[in-house]
C-alpha cells in the first residue's frame, strides 16, 4: 500500500524531465534521458527482485 502512493509522482518527475530534455536540448537529449531512464527503471526493478533478466532473456525452446 505504501509504495502504490509513489508511482504517480515519479511518472510526474520524470514526465518533467523528459519535458525539459525535449524544449531545451531537443530531441537528442528527450531520446537519451528516456533511454536512460527506462535502463534505470529495468535495473532498478531488478535490484529489487521484481523482474528477473536471466529469465527475460533466454530462449525457451518447444
Amino acid at each position: 500500500m505504501k509504495g502504490e502512493a509513489m508511482w504517480p509522482i515519479v511518472g510526474l518527475s520524470y514526465g518533467t524531465v523528459l519535458g525539459l530534455a525535449a524544449a531545451f536540448g531537443g530531441f537528442f537529449a528527450f531520446a537519451l534521458v528516456l533511454v536512460l531512464g527506462l535502463v534505470g527503471f529495468v535495473v532498478g526493478r531488478t535490484m529489487e527482485g521484481e523482474t528477473d533478466l536471466a529469465e527475460m532473456f533466454t530462449r525457451r525452446s518447444a
